[in-house]
């Protein structure tokens, strides 16, 4: 069995560094690790790993991040654990 591997391109995660003012909430919220410190604010390391929680959006006070939560991999799965049917963020067998 292949290990599951993220699509690449499709996270609706966005930052936008004129509002950042360094703080540092998201990189405490986030559970990918898909945000980094970057000269004093913080910018995105690893887009493709988001999983669009939303947790980094709710989180931010500046309001510097955005994702279209509930349309990715953590939706994707907790849709699954629950029986939907839903598309999957993920390829392989």
């Amino acid at each position: 069995m292949r290990p599951m591997v993220y699509l690449k391109n499709v996270v609706t995660l966005a930052h936008t560094p004129e509002l950042c003012n360094g703080c540092g909430v998201c990189l405490s919220v986030c559970p990918r690790e898909v945000l980094q410190r970057l000269n004093g604010k913080v910018g995105i390391a690893r887009r493709d790993a988001c999983i669009e929680c939303g947790a980094c959006q709710r989180n931010c006070p500046q309001g510097a991040v955005t994702v279209k939560a509930g349309v990715g991999c953590a939706s994707a799965l907790i849709n699954q654990m629950l029986g939907r049917k839903k598309a999957c963020c993920t390829v392989g067998d």
